[in-house]
């Protein structure tokens, strides 16, 4: 059969799929070295390769991204459905940021699907999936989450050990943002305050010049 969508663009560089380069999956064209892992940037293959809103992932991956996080997509696409013929329409780039509206949970930018980790119905960028006590850096299978605030497991087991409390572990995260919150409101306090007590603090030269002209006359009548 002969190739039909020479002018068909891949979805992950937007550049010309020719045939000899070229795949199909989920209806869309991609070049054999751009269909790859958005999480790990792993070449994949039709046979092994599993997608969800346009994004793909390997079977690794996917397993443990939304499986082990309880967000397995209701609608997601795998190796076990058979590709699609090239000769299709082919999906605009645009498509493939589908999810560009959505925002991190942490520091409330947008998240773009190649940067997005998905956990308890929250999204988060990779490099803002910290734990909030030591800022090391986690995955969907190394956190542990309390009312909100993100833990690795080593530091979540050690607080929950030393205090025996799920509740001192929300008590003391919801403590350190307030105290973070009061320090940066005191640093503001403190630079307006300066500013006044060096205003009050300048000498007030016009008195001081009325006080000296007076002393001078006094002097010169008392020489008379």
């Amino acid at each position: 059969m002969a190739f039909s969508g020479t002018q068909q663009k891949c979805k992950a560089c937007d550049k010309t799929v020719h045939f000899v380069e070229g795949l199909s999956a989920d209806g869309a064209a991609y070049h054999k070295n751009c269909f790859r892992c958005s999480h790990c940037n792993g070449l994949l293959a039709i046979s092994n390769y599993s997608s969800t809103e346009g994004v793909l992932y390997c079977k690794v991956h996917f397993e443990q991204l939304f499986k082990e996080t309880g967000t397995y997509p209701k609608k997601s696409q795998s190796s076990g459905k058979p590709p699609l013929e090239l000769n299709r329409a082919p999906s605009k780039l645009s498509a493939f940021f589908s999810g560009t509206q959505e925002k991190c949970s942490k520091c409330k930018k947008t998240v773009y699907p190649l940067e997005k980790l998905t956990v308890e119905g929250e999204f988060y960028h990779k490099s803002c999936f910290r734990c909030a006590h030591g800022g090391c850096f986690l995955t969907p299978s190394t956190y542990a989450a309390l009312d909100g605030y993100l833990y690795c497991k080593p530091h979540f087991s050690q607080l929950f050990k030393e205090k025996g409390s799920y509740s001192y572990l929300s008590k003391q995260a919801s403590l350190k943002k307030s105290e973070m919150q009061q320090q940066e409101q005191e640093a503001v306090e403190k630079a307006t305050t300066t500013d006044d007590d060096r205003s009050e603090s300048e000498p007030d030269t016009t008195t001081t010049t009325k006080e000296a002209e007076q002393a001078d006359d006094d002097h010169s009548e008392q020489e008379h």
